[in-house]
């Protein structure tokens, strides 16, 4: 079923998940959803019911609808381009009726199922597209931290961690908007990256010693921390855990998917304890918290 709805949530939170991840966006009328673009069509019927809505570049955005709106959409696992599943042996993107919570909703289902089932899991909110937010006329990081404090989530010891592409926003955060939580700084590819990032540099020794004086910890891409040899293509250390470490760095790497398994690795199990026990990661962003927990009992954290 759609990774963005309550549904999923509640299964990731059965299968055994830590923490589960909310990538927030703003509506038209400024309030916080969890989806996972700031775009609609490929991930719910928008198209269908609000066909005149796109803007001249022929996409859907989420800020161009009011939270009521949003409401009458069904949303649906993600499709590509051409309208077919991106993981065609997930929950058909057909069938169900499946909504868009805001942050506020899917932190308290969260803590209703920890009283219900006696298990805390804590939350990992993605502030998304901070930059293109403000262009659009909404700040959206403070609303953010508003919602959190709101709901409990204001000091270091709390069960959160609050992540961003954007390494200048990451930054404010933490010494603008004076925010305690702990916070990842998320690494992509130069190029599609967020605000002038130089992802590049972050993942040099000296970008990472920068990172900790306002971060507790980094997500990179998986193919970040590592390489294949060309001997016999077995994979290699590309050196940036052991450096983030050095630098007192946490690493959370994503995404870890049964069904999309990394290049140089041949099973799910052995992809996760190769991470895990070559690597020593400290925690990861994955579609499948069951299949990582078995994957794990032999390779703890």
């Amino acid at each position: 079923m759609p990774e963005h709805t309550l549904a999923a949530k509640a299964l990731a939170f059965g299968m055994g998940a830590d923490y589960l991840e909310q990538d927030v966006v703003a509506t038209r009328d400024d309030r916080l959803v969890v989806l996972h673009d700031i775009h609609l069509e490929r991930v719910s019927d928008v198209a269908a019911r609000f066909p005149s809505r796109h803007r001249d570049d022929g996409r859907f955005y989420v800020r161009d609808f009011d939270l009521g709106e949003l409401r009458t959409l069904n949303v649906h696992e993600r499709r590509n381009a051409r309208g077919s599943a991106v993981f065609g042996r997930r929950f058909p993107t057909e069938l169900g009726g499946f909504r868009i919570p805001t942050l506020e909703e899917e932190i308290e289902m969260i803590r209703g199922l920890a009283v219900s089932t006696g298990r805390a899991v804590g939350i990992y909110p993605e502030i998304k597209a901070p930059a293109w937010h403000r262009k659009e006329g909404i700040d959206i990081s403070p609303l953010v931290l508003r919602v959190l404090e709101a709901q409990g989530f204001c000091k270091r010891s709390d069960p959160v961690f609050l992540q961003c592409f954007d390494a200048g926003e990451l930054r404010r955060v933490r010494q603008e908007l004076r925010s305690d939580l702990k916070l990842v700084q998320l690494i992509g590819e130069n190029g599609g990256g967020e605000a002038g990032t130089d992802y590049e540099e972050l993942q040099r020794p000296a970008g990472l010693r920068q990172i900790a004086r306002y971060a507790d910890g980094i997500g990179p891409a998986l193919g970040q921390l590592y390489t294949l040899a060309d001997i016999d293509g077995h994979p290699v250390s590309s050196g940036l855990v052991s450096a983030a470490h050095a630098a007192g760095l946490v690493v959370h790497p994503y995404t870890f998917r049964a069904d999309a398994l990394a290049n140089g690795f041949g099973d799910y199990r052995e992809m996760v304890d190769w991470f895990v026990t070559a690597l020593k990661i400290d925690g990861m962003f994955t579609d499948f918290p069951d299949l990582t927990r078995l994957a794990t009992a032999r390779a703890a954290f």
